[in-house]
């Protein structure tokens, strides 16, 4: 409980915490786009949160530890030596696959670059919640007809990306 003298930030001043996700197999374009991402995320003050393994994750972190930036892994064993390098807060949850909805609860917001099954499973849980998706060639879901338009955003570039992440206020629960 806080109390009313208590000089602590409240949760609206708190930095924004913007989760990555994508594949941990990725080409170098995708590992440029992760890496510039997670750059501008620390240049923004933000704080990046992700799976903490190989791929994206890895070179997102790179770019965020890099730039002073604050990394946070969730790992889904119960080792935190299985983090990447760059990761700074390892979270060992030996959720397995459980653990995208770790990342995706703990999110303001999250940017999807590329990735596969388990990118479009922590998609469809932010989805869900109401937390918007900034994705960069990452899933089409235009076609399954259930997309909110303010929710998943596309965009072009890494700038564009944490822009858009950014921008947006999360709906209040």
């Amino acid at each position: 409980m806080i109390r009313e003298d208590d000089d602590r930030p409240s949760h609206a001043t708190r930095y924004p915490i913007v989760g990555v996700i994508g594949g941990s197999r990725v080409d170098e374009d995708l590992r440029a786009m992760a890496y510039d991402v997670g750059r501008l995320i620390a240049e923004n003050d933000g704080i990046l949160v992700c799976g903490g393994l190989g791929g994206v994750m890895e070179a997102a972190c790179q770019g965020a530890y890099e730039h002073d930036g604050v990394t946070v892994g969730v790992l889904p064993t119960d080792d935190t030596y299985e983090a990447n390098p760059y990761v700074q807060v390892p979270v060992a949850t030996g959720f397995g696959t459980g653990r995208n909805m770790v990342i995706v609860r703990t999110a303001d917001v999250l940017i999807a670059i590329g990735g596969s099954y388990g990118t479009l499973s922590e998609i469809g849980l932010a989805l869900n919640l109401g937390k918007r998706v900034v994705h960069l060639r990452s899933w089409d879901l235009e076609q399954a007809g259930v997309v909110d338009a303010e929710l998943y955003v596309e965009a072009h570039s890494p700038e564009e990306a944490v822009e858009r992440a950014l921008e947006f206020q999360p709906r209040p629960e």
